[in-house]
């Protein structure tokens, strides 16, 4: 039989929509807190997230008739009809928030919108009592007992640290594209991060990845012109830009905002990535902040329970404004760097007792300071020289490992090193295996770590700023051994770069050492070493008859 659900069983089912981890929670309470004007908004996590939330903000606040409306399934001050879907400019308007915090937790409401005493609304297990309470003008919600009565839902949680690394990944976001509002994030009383809200990008930046990230970084502010279903508007688009020494190896460092909304959106990312062009080594990914706003008729939040997801009227059309804003901005910015090469160039072309596949091939010359052209029988061959000698190092590498394992080497004095207070979560969390690593390192204060030693196979130290990116690729964990995104890490950075001149006995070295490969024909990031064009290649564009007998 088919029947209507009951009113409770039916908020149950929205709140697990809205609220699937304790990030959830803290997404929906600070969007709100900024909805409120708030120019300040401090976020209090206690373990995972379930045991405590606590975020308050100095906003509008609420009046004690608004308060007790909040905690009521679809009241929103944010909308009027449906036709206003269309034209929102908040960050929420379901009016859904509250009462699914409240379906899965303890949810106390503290509020006062500037009169001369507060209100506290207090939903527990489906009970709500309204007191007065005493508070300067703005919110503060705490949730306590997340999932208490959801032990499945509970039980799913990663660690507490892991957890809490997503709360400062989303609070780190909207801390970067919001600079205008002064962030403090604390767990377990020790607070994490916090940004001073001066309305600076480059302030922002400093606060989450330190001098060296805002020192090398530029702020742009651009407009483009997108059209599509026969309108023609202006985006505008700002944010400040890492220069390409700066770089980390996921894209997970270009913090994306649209409308004010923060959001990981995939083809954002991308358009400022492609806007960096061939300034990014390869590899590598920039860290960014970029802002897109649009008129709210091209830009649909309400396509996912969450909100972690917007569509676009049209999304080639945004993405193309953001890349060219990108490249535009870079364009004109200071990029200049310098670099040394730690890996000897003689050595990791020392010839080995394995035979080569490349023994018959020549080298014959060169292309644009990139490619090496070598002869091999009726073909051309076509080898990146960076790719080449990338896959060289790391079979060095890994070798050495698998024989002796990684060594470590002290750093004398320590290196300070600042990672993000998102970074510096996921190191506490994957702290065992970024030892067994071989990187030894100790809190300093605040996001601030002192390395005091570092892999070094091979005998090659790792550069104590690469901390941040092997923290990252751990937490990732996209290979089963971690020691193969460290050796991948460490390969690439020594080897030869695109421009850099070899000799006509390097050249020739470095293409025998690759055919003495195991896998010679791609890098260890999977890109190809080697194309091959067959001579009937040119016998057919030159509409020549035969080959070189012809």
């Amino acid at each position: 039989m088919i029947h209507h659900l009951d009113p409770e069983t039916r908020a149950k089912i929205a709140a697990g929509e809205v609220v699937t981890r304790p990030a959830s929670v803290v997404v929906e309470l600070v969007e709100n807190a900024l909805d409120a004007g708030a120019e300040t908004i401090t976020v209090d996590v206690d373990g995972d997230g379930t045991d405590r939330i606590r975020v308050a903000d100095d906003g509008h606040g609420m009046s004690e008739s608004n308060a007790e409306l909040a905690v009521e399934r679809h009241t929103t001050s944010k909308l009027r009809n449906a036709s206003d879907l269309e034209t929102v400019e908040t960050l929420g308007f379901r009016g859904e928030a509250l009462p699914s915090i409240a379906a899965v937790a303890r949810l106390e409401l503290t509020t006062n919108a500037g009169s001369g005493h507060g209100v506290c609304v207090v939903v527990d297990d489906g009970d709500r009592t309204v007191s007065p309470a005493g508070r300067a003008q703005g919110t503060t919600v705490e949730v306590t007992d997340l999932f208490a009565d959801r032990p499945a839902r509970k039980k799913s949680l990663a660690s507490p640290k892991t957890e809490f690394a997503r709360i400062s990944a989303l609070v780190t976001r909207y801390a970067l594209t919001r600079p205008d509002v002064r962030f403090v994030l604390r767990h377990d009383g020790r607070q994490t991060l916090t940004t001073p809200g001066t309305d600076r990008f480059s302030d922002a930046m400093l606060a989450v990845y330190g001098r060296d990230a805002a020192s090398h970084a530029s702020a742009f502010d651009a407009t483009r012109e997108a059209s599509g279903a026969g309108e023609t508007v202006t985006a505008s688009i700002d944010g400040i830009l890492c220069h390409p020494d700066v770089t980390r190896a996921r894209r997970d460092h270009v913090h994306v905002s649209v409308n004010g909304r923060a959001i990981a959106d995939a083809r954002i990312r991308r358009a400022v990535a492609d806007g960096y062009g061939t300034l990014l080594p390869d590899g590598r990914e920039p860290v960014a902040v970029v802002r897109v706003s649009l008129p709210p008729t091209w830009v649909d939040h309400n396509v996912h329970p969450a909100k972690e997801e917007v569509e676009f009227r049209d999304a080639d059309e945004v993405a193309a404004a953001v890349e060219s804003s990108v490249r535009d901005a870079l364009s004109t910015a200071d990029l200049r760097r310098s670099g040394e090469l730690a890996m000897d160039l003689d050595a990791s072309l020392e010839p080995v007792e394995a035979s080569s596949v490349f023994d018959d091939v020549r080298v014959i010359g060169r292309f644009r300071g990139l490619y090496l052209l070598c002869e091999a029988d009726d073909e051309l061959l076509v080898i990146d020289q960076h790719a080449a000698h990338e896959r060289v190092n790391y079979e060095r590498l890994r070798t050495a490992v698998e024989s002796a394992g990684i060594d470590a080497v002290p750093i004398d004095p320590p290196v300070s090193v600042s990672l993000s207070s998102t970074d510096a979560a996921l190191l506490e969390a994957n702290r065992e295996t970024i030892e067994n690593l071989g990187f030894r390192v100790s809190e300093f204060g605040g996001d601030t770590y002192r390395v005091e030693a570092v892999p070094a196979p091979l005998g090659r130290p790792f550069s104590p700023d690469a901390l941040a990116d092997v923290v990252a690729d751990v937490a990732a964990g996209d290979t089963p051994d971690p020691r193969d995104e460290l050796l991948t890490e460490l390969a690439c950075h020594p080897s030869i770069k695109a421009g850099d001149e070899l000799s006509d006995e390097d050249a020739t070295r470095l293409v025998e050492r690759l055919g003495s490969c195991e896998t010679p024909y791609s890098c260890p990031h999977g890109r190809p070493t080697v194309l091959a064009i067959d001579e009937s290649t040119f016998v057919s564009g030159f509409g020549r008859r035969s080959g070189r007998q012809g």
